[in-house]
């Protein structure tokens, strides 16, 4: 299970998830419609991932980059081979990022992948419960304060997809600065998506917190689009 909420602005339009081939793959995901990435998805070479903005520290922005990280998700979601892509990327003039990489094609592993704006970074967290939060918006303070509040429900209830998404969702909620659904005006947490993979079947659901519409979508599934 990988749960993920979006922190964006608030008028930064989505599509909802859709399957779509894409580099001879086939990929689940929603779409940014600014850029046409993603910031978590699904995909028929056995993985997920999911995108933090940030890698270890806060950085400033610069005007343009080369490549979006949501574009470059697409691509190491569709990739045959995984780690020996990650090795020869050339993340040079990429925001610097953090991928968390649900592989299961030779068992299961969690992969955190941290471009830092110098030095790539891959490293096997194990099959552990985990937290990550943005270094963009959360400053270490903050992090400290969310993997406690993690640690706390961790010990008070046996984990599961509900109880997963009832943490991500009621956790904090008074605290708007840094509450699991945080809202600071120019950014706010604006949904909320959760992956499952039981045996075969993995599925994918999403809450928008801006509609209020939710979906519920596989892979395997029928194609609905070429990018």
């Amino acid at each position: 299970m990988l749960t993920s909420n979006r922190d964006e602005a608030p008028f930064r339009e989505t599509d909802p998830p859709a399957v779509y081939a894409y580099l001879n793959s086939k990929l689940l995901f929603p779409k940014d419609k600014h850029a046409g990435g993603t910031w978590i998805g699904i995909s028929d070479q056995n993985r997920v991932l999911s995108v933090l903005n940030g890698g270890f520290r806060f950085h400033k922005r610069k005007g343009q980059y080369r490549l979006s990280r949501g574009i470059l998700a697409k691509n190491l979601l569709a990739s045959s081979y995984l780690e020996r892509d990650i090795e020869m990327l050339d993340c040079s003039d990429i925001e610097p990022f953090t991928m968390i990489i649900v592989d299961w094609n030779d068992g299961l592993k969690c992969l955190e992948f941290v471009w830092d704006g110098k030095t790539k970074h891959l490293t096997d967290k194990g099959l552990k419960p985990s937290i990550w939060s943005s270094s963009t918006l959360y400053s270490d303070d903050m992090k400290h304060q969310r993997q406690q509040w993690f640690d706390t429900y961790k010990r008070e209830v046996e984990l599961d997809a509900d109880k997963l998404m009832t943490f991500h969702k009621t956790t904090e909620v008074t605290n708007k600065e840094y509450g699991v659904i945080m809202d600071r005006g120019f950014v706010k947490t604006t949904s909320i998506t959760q992956v499952r993979k039981k045996g075969e079947l993995v599925n994918m659901e999403y809450q928008d917190l801006i509609s209020g519409e939710q979906y519920l979508q596989s892979l395997p599934n029928q194609v609905v689009n070429n990018e």
